[in-house]
């Protein structure tokens, strides 16, 4: 997560708003389509970060871009965020709204990565064992890292499990390495 202080004020300050105004999902929408923009689109970060583009021009930009895609308070924040010079921080902002939204919720994220992908089946039920363990919503995403021969990684928020062949492998190349010194 981003902790620049600008990145954390005006999330929570959007945050807080939407909040009063229930409209918490909707921001949480527009917030992933803004960050999914940030990193995807190369031209428009280009564009964000330019210092030879005036902020009027960039205004224009930012409502033909986002006219009738998002809410009328992300829109208004997108550009108060340009007038005060501050769009550098737009990725930063948005995604410490994301983390803000799930804080509220009570959702954890985690992340599974195993050898190969897996089946629905056994994501939806590790996700039910997660919710279960955790009291707690999960959002839960998946990654492929061939290298791990097999078994997985899963870390949700601070704490991981590694269940994964190559790890136990490395384990026990240290303990036979332990033994042969002693």
């Amino acid at each position: 997560m981003d902790q620049s202080k600008i990145n954390v004020r005006y999330a929570k300050a959007l945050f807080t708003l939407a909040k009063e105004k229930s409209l918490t999902t909707e921001l949480r929408r527009d917030a992933g389509l803004i960050t999914d923009v940030c990193a995807t689109s190369i031209d428009f970060n280009l564009l964000l970060n330019s210092p030879v583009v005036k902020g009027s021009n960039k205004i224009k930009a930012i409502k033909s871009i986002f006219q009738d895609k998002i809410n009328v308070l992300s829109l208004n924040f997108l550009i108060l965020i340009i007038e005060n010079k501050r769009e550098k921080y737009m990725p930063g902002i948005f995604r410490n709204l994301e983390d803000l939204y799930r804080q509220e919720e009570g959702i954890q994220k985690a992340l599974l990565t195993s050898s190969q992908p897996l089946n629905d089946s056994i994501v939806l039920q590790i996700r039910q064992i997660l919710e279960k363990e955790f009291k707690s919503k999960v959002e839960l995403s998946q990654k492929v890292n061939p290298e791990l021969i097999g078994g997985f990684v899963l870390r949700v928020g601070d704490q991981q499990y590694d269940a994964s062949i190559i790890t136990q492998l490395k384990k026990i190349k240290e303990q036979l390495l332990e033994t042969e010194l002693k």
